[in-house]
């Protein structure tokens, strides 16, 4: 098989295909002909399945994808553009949580979501990494602690101005302002030095957050961490990442403890067009 086959029976000849692939390898030799790959489609070609799933009779074939093997839009399912506002908009970071854990299940299933994020080149580059259990977040805050010390023993003026002295204190206090006491944190990670890899864990992180409220969850992004988890060697140890690979995003999630009424006040937008 080829990178591609096009049923020509139940192909309308609309070139739907050839305008929509990323990447202009598809061709028609004439308006009457089924479209055909470019010579060097194979080497061009990204996976991205755009083809498959803009026909809407289910003519082209991808080698890597069947359109039967695809989930149809449910175009009822659309949301409203006030709903979607509203989901925007009343989005909050979540700092507290109920003493409560969430079922494997439902991690996976926000998890398998979020691996539909967009990607460069459809890379699908971001690797995940749950810490599960409540006690092993505490341990990742243990090894913040100890990174926050060494930096600001080595270098204070840094440690002052990342606000450590008081993260620091917060902890002895027995306050843990660095995960909140939150019973999960999600870590993405990916091949270091990839022009790509950081928007693609930054965006899969945010489908994860923007879809956890449906599901009675909240989030709140974790840069202590990812700054902890690129700079202190015991954690990265404790870590275990593939060779060559980085962190690049963490998520706190859990049950929020409380419920938003209102939607703050944000600045005016500033806008340049041209």
């Amino acid at each position: 098989m080829g990178i591609f086959t096009v049923d020509p029976k139940i192909c309308k000849r609309d070139g739907l295909c050839v305008s929509e692939c990323p990447r202009r390898i598809i061709v028609m030799k004439d308006p009457d002909s089924v479209p055909v790959p470019r010579q060097d489609a194979d080497e061009q070609c990204i996976n991205c399945g755009h083809c498959v799933t803009v026909c809407p009779h289910g003519a082209l074939t991808l080698k890597t994808m069947r359109p039967d093997a695809c989930l149809p839009v449910q175009k009822g399912w659309s949301l409203m553009p006030e709903q979607i506002e509203k989901l925007l908009k009343s989005r909050r970071s979540i700092r507290t949580y109920r003493d409560k854990t969430i079922e494997r299940d439902l991690i996976s299933k926000l998890i398998d979501i979020a691996r539909f994020a967009p990607s460069g080149s459809n890379a699908q580059s971001v690797r995940w990494m749950v810490f599960y259990e409540p006690g092993e977040v505490r341990r990742l805050v243990e090894f913040m602690i100890e990174w926050m010390w060494d930096v600001m023993e080595k270098a204070p003026d840094v440690g002052k101005g990342l606000n450590f002295h008081n993260k620091v204190a917060d902890m002895e206090a027995g306050f843990d302002s660095l995960c909140w006491s939150a019973p999960h944190l999600i870590v993405v990670h990916s091949q270091e030095g990839s022009s790509t890899a950081a928007a693609n864990c930054a965006t899969a992180l945010a489908y994860m957050e923007l879809a956890a409220p449906s599901f009675d969850l909240g989030t709140c992004w974790s840069g202590y961490f990812t700054f902890a988890a690129n700079s202190w060697p015991p954690l990265q140890k404790h870590l275990g990442l593939p060779e060559g690979h980085a962190c690049l995003g963490a998520l706190m999630i859990g049950y929020p403890q409380f419920k938003y009424q209102r939607i703050p006040i944000r600045n005016e937008v500033q806008i340049n067009w041209r």
